[in-house]
């Protein structure tokens, strides 16, 4: 008895070690719940190389009848998966009602392989 609550102990305080949620780098598209209720739907960003730089994008797309302001931010990484600094501050943008709207990062480092694109309100 003693062993299995020893046992409980340690699972629940290694469930609390970190307070940082883990992220597949492989997962190219996070969005906060709050985003999907305000109505706002989108593909995962596509990569593109443009006059030496790479880009991402997506389009995000409104269903309701009044515009939504949505913050975003784009990851870059590695083929390693690490992530390229320096970090893009968040972006915001105001997704017209029945609409859409595009947004883009681009990164100068070519080594950039994969990138997310993280959607919050």
């Amino acid at each position: 008895m003693r062993l299995c609550l020893c046992g409980l102990l340690l699972m629940t305080l290694a469930g609390c070690s970190s307070n940082k949620p883990m992220i597949n780098t492989s997962q190219s598209l996070v969005m906060e719940s709050s985003v999907l209720s305000a109505g706002i739907i989108t593909d995962e960003p596509t990569l593109a190389s443009r006059d030496g730089q790479k880009r991402a994008s997506s389009v995000l797309y409104n269903e309701r009848e009044t515009p939504v302001t949505v913050h975003y931010r784009f990851y870059w990484y590695d083929d390693k998966g690490l992530e390229i600094t320096p970090e893009e501050p968040a972006q915001t943008q105001t997704v017209p009602a029945h609409g859409s709207t595009e947004v883009v990062s681009q990164i100068g480092n070519l080594t950039a392989s994969k990138v997310r694109l993280y959607l919050f309100l």
